[in-house]
């Protein structure tokens, strides 16, 4: 089944800690590590509920957290590419009754899913607003990926804050010099920040990966600021945490 459900220049890629394989292509934008840690860093609903994998790409986020959990869970990507790469992995993982992928831009989302209704959101955005000497990379895919072109900060915070029931979570990744802007862009939609994580490639290094998880009108104060996470020993290696996430306790 592997060779038959695969299309040229794809591979499939498995996280050794889990069963779950993801189809990837090198020419599109491929899941890693910010994917991986954000589909282990939220609490997640055991079952009789539903979650949301917004900006979606591959299907990584959702399809990792599926196998800690009985939810259901929708996959929202805007590009066809990457929508039909991760309904092919649904199929892969044999998940087809529990993982939907709905391909359709995010400000769509009200058109297939109702209001209040969303117990977990994941969200792993572009990054990277679009300025007049930005780098924009030519392949579409990565542009796509990267860049606020399709949506914003501003979008997938306005659609959360509707789709999300009263307490639900918000988890996203992202880039910590934003840090302060999506804080601030958060609680103007009620979206109260309630755990935070900076991730760092190395001890010693600036962290490049910021883990937010936000609780829809939620009360102010008692936010946590979790220990810091570090990827890399100076080496190179794993450090013995991400070891884990990667490839499970030895």
């Amino acid at each position: 089944m592997p060779n038959q459900i695969l299309k040229e220049g794809e591979r499939i890629d498995q996280l050794h800690s889990s069963d779950v394989k993801i189809i990837q292509n090198k020419d599109v934008f491929s899941y890693s590590v910010d994917s991986v840690l954000l589909s282990r860093f939220p609490r997640i609903p055991k079952k009789n509920a539903t979650i949301v994998d917004m900006c979606a790409g591959n299907g990584a986020v959702g399809l990792f957290a599926s196998k800690n959990t009985q939810a259901k869970i929708y996959e929202i990507e805007i590009q066809g590419r990457l929508a039909d790469m991760a309904s092919r992995s649904v199929q892969l993982n044999k998940l087809d009754e529990q993982v939907t992928v709905i391909n359709d831009d995010l400000k769509n989302s009200l058109e297939y899913l109702k209001p209040s209704s969303i117990d977990l959101l994941f969200c792993n955005p572009p990054y990277f607003k679009v300025e007049p000497d930005s780098n924009i990379n030519e392949n579409e895919h990565y542009t796509l990926a990267r860049h606020e072109i399709s949506t914003n900060l501003d979008e997938i915070l306005t659609v959360s804050q509707k789709l999300l029931k009263s307490n639900g979570h918000l988890a996203m990744v992202h880039r910590p010099d934003r840090f302060f802007e999506i804080i601030d862009k958060m609680r103007e939609r009620r979206l109260i920040p309630k755990k935070i994580q900076f991730v760092y490639p190395k001890a010693g290094a600036n962290a490049n990966i910021l883990l937010i998880d936000a609780i829809k009108d939620g009360r102010p104060g008692g936010e946590q600021i979790l220990a810091p996470l570090i990827l890399h020993e100076s080496d190179g290696s794993y450090t013995k945490e991400v070891f884990e996430i990667y490839y499970g306790k030895q």
